[in-house]
């Protein structure tokens, strides 16, 4: 985990919200730390996590997580992580009967329309199950990452269907929370790429975007956060909110720098603004 990222937040694995949306965007740099971190997060809070990983194979994230205290081959067999490993079940959804159902069914279809074979797989690995065994916190939702979807195919608006209806299974019904990361290409000709971008704004709770330097100087160690989250955390107001318009939800801003691993600095780069602005 990265301890002083939880301390800006102002949580721990002790006491995680639930019923939130985060979206982690990167521009210009790598973002997938961002992923490592809520992984082990969550995990070490002891919830049930549902991950649809569509970049690495399960080893890789088993052997970052290690590193960062948590072991996901332990925790798949306790039954606390439901692992769908896209690099994998790509290839068994080309050799299985056409009728039988996969989470990326999307993938034998000349216009993906609809994720709703990855939805029902989501809200399957997550609906509340009377056991004897371990009782899991609360559910969570984690997608690394949504524009892979993009390019294989899948609309902005599929997409952001998909994202509503989790949003609404996983954080309202069942109290639990989303994160997922998306990429911000920063080229205004992609039109689906910035209609994501947009479209997943006005859904989250929380944005944590990743950015290289301006200067371009050691990206890979170099860069800064900025995180944007809502100012009004009842629920009650932001379901007014939402019903009147995305223009009303208020957000603030903080910047943070950091450079080879260690945070340099913080700064509040505005009070408020309207998300649409």
């Amino acid at each position: 985990m990265l301890p002083e990222l939880n301390d800006l937040l102002n949580t721990s694995p002790d006491a995680a919200e639930q019923g939130k949306l985060t979206l982690l965007c990167d521009a210009k740099t790598d973002g997938s730390f961002l992923v490592h971190h809520f992984l082990s997060f969550y995990l070490k809070a002891n919830c049930k996590v549902c991950f649809v990983a569509l970049i690495q194979s399960f080893s890789h994230y088993n052997i970052v997580g290690q590193k960062m205290g948590v072991s996901l081959t332990t925790a798949r067999e306790r039954g606390q992580l439901v692992f769908l490993e896209g690099l994998k079940s790509s290839m068994d959804v080309f050799f299985r009967p056409r009728e039988e159902p996969h989470p990326l069914q999307f993938l034998r279809e000349a216009n993906a329309g609809s994720l709703q074979p990855l939805f029902e797989f989501v809200q399957e690995a997550l609906k509340p199950v009377a056991s004897r065994g371990a009782a899991w916190r609360c559910p969570v939702l984690l997608v690394d990452d949504l524009s892979v979807l993009l390019s294989l195919g899948v609309g902005a608006v599929a997409v952001l269907d998909f994202v509503h209806y989790c949003r609404a299974v996983v954080c309202r019904a069942l109290k639990g929370n989303v994160v997922a990361l998306v990429h911000d290409s920063g080229g205004a000709e992609d039109e689906e790429d910035a209609l994501l971008l947009h479209g997943l704004g006005h859904q989250s709770h929380l944005i944590l975007r990743a950015e290289g330097l301006a200067t371009g100087f050691c990206r890979d160690v170099h860069g800064q956060w900025v995180v944007l989250a809502r100012s009004r955390s009842e629920e009650s107001m932001e379901m007014e909110a939402e019903e009147q318009g995305p223009d009303l939800l208020h957000w603030w801003r903080l910047c943070i720098w950091w450079a080879e691993g260690a945070l340099l600095g913080s700064c509040s780069l505005a009070t408020s603004y309207d998300v649409g602005s």
